[in-house]
């Protein structure tokens, strides 16, 4: 127990950064018009692709268990995230072609 507690205190600030960047995402996302929401998913796979690049590398460079495990997470997360937002974009562009 105590190990949790030194690691919630050490990450504090992280902590924090997270839960604001979660509050944020939401309400932008909210306020997006669903017009603009597939090809501003597909924007967000590009930008997935470069979260996945720096998370490899944080995961080589990493010192502590926590940044391997948060390295490796961020790397699960943005690969599904990749892969689910191309599967939507492949659907959406499905929905264009002529039907025989």
């Amino acid at each position: 127990m105590e190990t949790v507690f030194a690691f919630v205190t050490n990450h504090l600030e992280m902590f924090y950064l997270v839960i604001l960047m979660i509050f944020v995402g939401i309400e932008l996302i909210g306020h997006v018009p669903s017009v603009l929401h597939t090809p501003l998913m597909s924007g967000a796979n590009a930008i997935h692709g470069v979260v996945i690049i720096g998370s490899i590398i944080v995961m080589g460079q990493a010192k502590e268990t926590s940044s391997l495990i948060l390295g490796f997470l961020a790397v699960v997360l943005g690969t599904l995230n990749v892969v689910g937002g191309f599967v939507v974009t492949d659907r959406m562009l499905e929905m264009f072609k002529k039907k025989k």
